[in-house]
């Protein structure tokens, strides 16, 4: 297996540190608000790649963080006129249901900032203690980046050319401007926590090392996270985790790609922004996973009506190529697991991957009424490689009936008709029969006769 490694800025083979094992960390929310679409982009993105660590037998540990404290939160809670635990809890509960929604399998740890206070308050002792860090006399800490040789690495950014184009707030307690928090003095009726500094609170790049580290140990696999963390976040996360332990923070570093609306950057004050469950109030939430996972995880996403409708397209016909389908396991070619195998084993090449789920849908349709027991042991590993991907976890009927917005007929309308075709037919009435498919077909009902009985489906006509 290959992975590209945003550090060194190209592909090179896993190998994790424990033979067997792997540790990865991945940035989670913020939880002030509900979770929008570059949320989506991530947890589906790791969900995946998740998944396919362990389908090759690696014991994963996956750990995604849950920032519970900083200034975003303490203005929304005042805004709302609600306590910062109510606002979180509220925000987290909401958050799994997003992800839940999605088909994303929940991380074996999500460890809270305000959880690991004692922890972060150590670090920043162990980083003043080695000259990396200074205590203002504002009572705020800050992290002296010019002291870290390595700053910038990450980004392959140099500090005088940071500094010269940079955009930092005058801070007379700097010592340099390029200097950042890791631990704020309280403000009157802030929340607050003691320690040597006085009442405080961490900054956001402090919390992640010591949550990573705590949970994964000094050294680990993989981090990953969202296109825009890479700097200043994860830039300053490595500066502060390998000052304070004198070891390398991360073998692996991953990066999502950006969802864009409409070939736009997604943004409030471009009006284009959307949350997650804004999404799935329209959309099915399977068809807005596809959409996610049919773009390789480092490229950016268009999320836009033409291309939400290409990804229920092509749900349907997996759906419709099960459709009918006894699935039983039994032999099959080895090609299409190999080559998609192959596929996933290249940075989690999920289009590759799959162009091999659509040929096996292909030669299932091909199969389905000369040979109905190979197509139904296909139709199994079909099943189980989309698994792999989050996709195809439901039954056909259920899908294709799950995406009949706007009929233009009740169901019980529609079941009627076919009740009063298949009634036609027994009494060997053609001409009715065809008369009311067709009819059905052309409002967008498309019907499917098999053994079973008549199966339908709803596609929109074309305006």
């Amino acid at each position: 297996m290959e992975i590209h490694n945003t550090l060194t800025r190209r592909k090179a083979k896993l190998e994790p540190i424990e033979p067997g094992k792997l540790r990865m960390y991945v940035c989670g929310m913020t939880v002030y608000d509900y979770c929008h679409l570059g949320h989506a982009r991530v947890m589906v993105a790791f969900d995946v790649i998740t998944r396919w660590l362990r389908q090759t037998g690696l014991d994963v540990t996956y750990v995604r963080n849950i920032t519970d404290i900083d200034d975003k939160i303490l203005r929304r809670a005042e805004e709302n006129g609600e306590s910062i635990s109510a606002l979180t809890e509220r925000m987290i509960a909401a958050m799994h249901e997003d992800e839940a929604r999605l088909g994303v399998l929940r991380p074996d740890a999500e460890p809270r900032a305000t959880g690991h206070i004692p922890e972060i308050v150590a670090m920043i002792e162990r980083l003043i203690e080695g000259g990396y860090a200074y205590a203002a006399d504002n009572g705020d800490v800050y992290y002296r980046v010019r002291r870290f040789a390595d700053y910038g690495k990450l980004n392959n950014r140099n500090l005088d050319d940071m500094r010269a184009g940079a955009r930092v707030d005058v801070d007379e307690h700097k010592e340099d401007p390029l200097d950042f928090v890791l631990w704020k003095a309280a403000k009157p009726g802030e929340a607050s926590w003691p320690s040597p500094w006085g009442e405080g609170r961490p900054g956001w790049h402090i919390e992640c090392s010591a949550m990573s580290t705590c949970c994964l140990g000094d050294t680990f696999d993989i981090h990953g996270g969202g296109p825009d963390l890479t700097f200043p976040h994860h830039e300053n996360e490595i500066a502060q985790s390998e000052a304070a332990t004198g070891k390398p923070y991360v073998n692996v570093w991953m990066h999502a790609g950006a969802v864009r609306v409409n070939q736009e950057k997604m943004s409030k004050s471009l009006g284009n922004f959307f949350t997650i469950r804004e999404v799935l109030e329209v959309h099915d939430p399977e068809v807005v996973r596809y959409l996610l996972v049919a773009s390789h995880y480092r490229s950016p996403i268009n999320y836009a009506p033409e291309s939400l409708s290409e990804a229920r397209k092509s749900l349907e016909r997996f759906y419709h190529a099960l459709d009918g389908v006894e699935l039983m396991h039994g032999d099959v070619e080895g090609i299409y697991a190999e080559r998609f195998s192959a596929a996933m084993n290249d940075d989690f090449n999920t289009p590759e991957a799959l162009s091999v789920l659509f040929d096996m849908a292909r030669e299932i349709n091909r199969l389905r009424d000369v040979e109905p027991v190979h197509a139904g042991a296909l139709g199994q590993e079909l099943k189980r490689l989309a698994g792999v991907l989050g996709l195809l976890e439901r039954e056909p009927a259920e899908f294709l009936k799950a995406g009949a917005t706007g009929l233009p007929l009740s169901e019980a309308e529609i079941e009627s008709r076919i009740e009063a075709r298949t009634a036609a037919k027994r009494r060997r009435d053609f001409a009715e029969a065809d008369r009311i498919r067709d009819e059905l077909a052309a409002l967008g009902v498309v019907l499917k006769d098999s053994r079973e009985g008549t199966r339908w489906s709803f596609e929109a006509p074309p305006a």
